[in-house]
């Protein structure tokens, strides 16, 4: 039985924190995986520049009701999950992923959570597990699925390199180019030719 495993944010879904940058004009908000690979020093500084604003979990619950899923993403989803079980494979929060799950009929969504205090404050985060998304496919490998993957990012090679078939959707150049053993496709028609022939 194959299952599928893909990344949220850059597959799906747009960038949650680069769509705060651009409604507060904060840069710092700009960094994602893709430029600060440790997760947990990315959301201490994501954090940080939250509290420097005054900016609480009401401010990112605003943004994300504006984002909608990437052009062709419920439609990629919806396909994929009529001939695979398919698990969301996130870093996001299920405390503001709620709006665009909505949106992508509620797929099943592993991902972690938030401290939030009585006023709104966004007071830490709570990783579910760490390097979630490997730990993810190493149990579902274990219950004898046979697992594909897919990410954008440098917090998804783990789970690309877990996963019996890893596959790239549209990464920066420069990742694609240090994991070239992951081959890399640009749009939901390729990516699901490629879960569909992948071993």
């Amino acid at each position: 039985m194959k299952i599928v495993c893909l990344d949220l944010e850059g597959v799906l879904v747009p960038e949650i924190w680069v769509n705060l940058a651009d409604l507060t004009g904060i840069d710092a908000f700009r960094a994602t995986t893709r430029d600060i690979p440790d997760y947990n020093e990315l959301m201490t500084m994501r954090l940080a520049e939250m509290d420097r604003h005054g900016l609480g979990l009401a401010d990112i619950q605003a943004v994300v009701a504006r984002l909608e899923p990437l052009p062709g993403a419920r439609e990629f989803l919806d396909g994929l999950r009529t001939d695979y079980q398919v698990v969301i494979l996130s870093d996001t929060f299920y405390e503001f992923a709620r709006p665009l799950m909505a949106q992508l009929n509620w797929p099943t969504l592993f991902c972690h959570s938030l401290q939030v205090s009585a006023e709104g404050r966004i007071e830490d985060f709570r990783i579910r597990l760490e390097d979630h998304k490997r730990a993810s496919v190493h149990a579902l490998r274990g219950l004898n699925f046979h697992v594909v993957a897919a990410g954008d990012s440098y917090n998804d090679t783990g789970m690309l390199g877990a996963a019996d078939a890893g596959i790239f959707f549209c990464p920066p150049p420069e990742i694609a180019a240090q994991f070239p053993q992951f081959p890399v496709t640009e749009e939901y028609s390729a990516l699901r030719q490629a879960v569909d022939t992948a071993a």
